[in-house]
């Protein structure tokens, strides 16, 4: 059976001691650090792009700048407790002081999302300004995030995919090994974690970022993130096929790991929640389409 051999790649990059405690950083912390940091520069550039707007940009520079910490908060909050609810609700509720151990990983996209929203909500209220035109900022800065936390989730060897005997498959370490079922002595996976930078990040931001810039689609109010929304929800409900369920849906019974069935049709947790993403952008499209401003 052909396969790629997981990369000697650890998830710290480096670590030291000092005073008797242990400091690290992980790839994935570096990932949400230049992803914001980034987001940051380039919602800069757009509002210093004249010709991208049709009047006055929704925000000024120090707006950004006091912006990026309520995202930052609203990302790490709605992440973990998205996680909580809507993956292992009992066991935490069983172990509530694990609730707050985020450097034990645990964060869910759909969680964060909507922290980020909730959080951009309020500030924009504070703060006067537009709401729909500076989401769509937010969400030109969005994929460049989810393109370095898929790769940070690929190089932690997590969130892998279902076994495959395709070339490309992955043989991942540890439990990725050890909980497949196989007649081969090497397990291989589908790098799932990779699909999703591409689709989620590299190919929808690319898509975004060039109907920001030629084709004039700040112009029309919440397009952008309509498209960013739907966008996400379409390439996450495909991914599932091929990603690993989580381990808690995953029964005798269950062997898909689908968290809803009726009759002969299941879902996973991911395709039910990327359904309404894509019913929410789909509207924010069309609204946006026949919007005369």
């Amino acid at each position: 059976m052909a396969y790629i051999p997981f990369p000697n790649l650890t998830p710290e990059i480096f670590s030291v001691d000092l005073f008797g405690m242990t400091f690290s950083l992980r790839w994935y912390a570096l990932a949400y650090i230049v992803g914001l940091i980034l987001g940051w520069r380039l919602v800069l550039r757009l509002i210093s792009t004249p010709r991208l707007w049709s009047g006055t940009p929704p925000v000024t520079a120090d707006q950004v700048e006091r912006l990026l910490t309520w995202v930052i908060l609203g990302v790490i909050l709605g992440g973990r407790m998205g996680y909580v609810l809507f993956y292992q609700p009992a066991h935490f509720l069983a172990n509530p002081a694990e609730i707050i151990r985020v450097w034990e990983g645990g964060m869910s996209f759909h969680g964060g999302f909507l922290g980020v929203v909730t959080a951009a909500y309020l500030f924009f209220r504070r703060e006067n300004i537009p709401m729909l035109s500076a989401a769509d900022l937010l969400a030109l800065a969005a994929p460049i995030g989810l393109f370095l936390g898929r790769l940070a989730n690929f190089i932690n060897a997590e969130l892998w995919g279902r076994p495959t005997t395709l070339p490309w498959g992955v043989a991942f370490p540890g439990e990725a090994a050890q909980s497949c079922v196989t007649v081969a002595d090497i397990c291989a996976r589908h790098p799932s974690q990779l699909y999703e930078a591409g689709m989620e990040g590299l190919i929808l931001g690319s898509l975004m970022l060039y109907l920001a810039m030629r084709r004039g689609w700040l112009s029309k109010p919440g397009r952008l993130m309509g498209l960013f929304i739907a966008g996400y929800g379409v390439a996450r409900f495909i991914v599932e096929f091929v990603r690993q369920p989580d381990a808690q849906f995953v029964t005798e019974g269950n062997p898909l790991g689908l968290a809803f069935q009726v009759g002969g049709f299941g879902i996973t947790m991911g395709q039910a929640l990327s359904l309404p993403m894509i019913a929410v952008g789909l509207f924010f499209i069309l609204r946006a389409k026949h919007d005369p401003a």
